[in-house]
């Protein structure tokens, strides 16, 4: 009998401990793209913080979470980058969407960037929080590209950019500086890239068309080109990268096959130089102007993909889609000549129109894709820059292919 009661109360200790460890877990899916990141978490990963947080609510909220059974999440998310082939700041948004999930940004800034913060670091890349006297939680990231426009702080001559300045957009760190917050994460050592080398794919159905037209040599082309507003939220909080990083943000799938076949379609029977003419005016023309200044109120750089969806782009964006279109049709050289007020693009042609740009060697045709007082033809440049200094910010070289 004794024994009966043995083997009784072993089985309703399993089907107890079974029952609560199904309790213990928190499933959740995110639609993310073409995708759904399908994760669980541990209920012991929900950890408390205060809103104004203090160094030890910092050490006390990792000491807390490092202790939990966080290592699943971390396998689903790791996997879901890298299956879904995932660039860092693409993989950033992800690791956004889950701590929204486990602690919403509305209920709890503080805390939805400390489990930001965590997730990152936990992924391996070096990742930093710090405090300002007014309890504003920093996050930054280590980063060894050349960015502008957002706050950095370096340590050991290692730079590291503010992640979530855009939250702040309105305080002055000079005035208020943030306090590093010494925490050895072993995992966290990787340096995070901003570059976007390729676009997630997006479900065909979230896509929009929007109808182009320009005309050239008298005559009217027409365009329905497919886009995602999805694009415009990747880029939202998108810093100003290098020029390199900037000129190679490519299309989404789906835009790209809407755009691209009709360009070469457009241009079969042209010359090299009529096509690139084509494709300089197309980007001048088919798209209404206005001043970053006046249309965000600051500096942004738009992508290909974002210049097309914009109702308005400036100089900036119509050089990076001019560049875009170049490479994907013709694949020449080229390179990129910014002026204090002004970028543009020249490009290598098989024989130099009107007056060269000589670098390294190589001559280069001034290709005009932003709208200027003069109707500028390739080899021309407008005549209130023709004596203003400029400078070669990136040169595109085509790889050659060697079998």
């Amino acid at each position: 009998m004794d024994r009966l009661f043995k083997i009784f109360g072993t089985v309703l200790l399993l089907l107890t401990l079974t029952t609560t460890y199904g309790q213990d877990k928190r499933s959740f899916s995110i639609d993310f793209y073409d995708g759904t990141f399908n994760a669980e978490i541990n209920t012991n990963m929900v950890v408390t913080a205060p809103a104004e947080l203090k160094p030890a609510d910092i050490k006390a909220f990792y000491s807390s979470i490092n202790q939990s059974a966080y290592q699943p999440l971390m396998d689903s998310l790791l996997a879901y980058k890298n299956g879904h082939h995932l660039n860092d700041w693409l993989y950033y948004q992800l690791i956004r969407k889950t701590a929204q999930e486990i602690s919403p940004k509305a209920d709890n800034y503080s805390r939805y960037t400390l489990y930001k913060w965590f997730l990152l670091a936990k992924s391996g890349y070096d990742a930093r929080l710090a405090l300002t006297a007014d309890h504003k939680v920093i996050f930054y990231i280590y980063n060894d590209e050349d960015i502008s426009d957002i706050p950095f702080f370096e340590v050991n001559n290692k730079k590291y950019m503010c992640l979530n300045y855009h939250d702040y957009a309105k305080t002055d760190l000079h005035k208020d500086p943030p306090y590093p917050v010494d925490i050895i994460v072993p995992e966290a050592k990787k340096a995070f890239s901003y570059k976007v080398t390729r676009m997630p794919d997006f479900k065909p159905e979230n896509y929009v068309e929007k109808k182009l037209e320009f005309e050239y040599k008298h005559k009217v082309y027409h365009f329905n080109v497919k886009l995602n507003k999805d694009v415009q939220s990747i880029f939202a909080n998108y810093p100003g990268v290098d020029f390199e990083s900037y000129f190679n943000i490519p299309l989404s799938k789906e835009t790209y096959g809407s755009l691209i076949p009709l360009l070469k379609i457009n241009l079969e029977g042209m010359s090299q130089k009529k096509g690139i003419d084509y494709l300089m005016r197309f980007t001048r023309y088919a798209f209404l102007y206005e001043d970053d200044e006046e249309n965000y109120g600051k500096e942004k750089r738009l992508s290909p993909e974002e210049t097309l969806f914009a109702q308005y782009s400036d100089c900036d964006d119509r050089a990076a889609l001019f560049f875009y279109l170049v490479r994907e049709i013709y694949n020449k050289p080229m390179i990129a000549m910014l002026y204090p007020t002004h970028i543009t693009i020249a490009v290598q042609l098989d024989k130099p129109v009107g007056k060269p740009i000589v670098y390294k060697g190589k001559t280069y045709s001034v290709c005009e894709p932003t709208l200027q007082p003069e109707d500028l033809r390739i080899g021309q440049i407008s005549s209130k820059l023709k004596n203003t200094p400029f400078q070669i910010v990136y040169h595109y070289e085509p790889e050659i292919v060697r079998f």
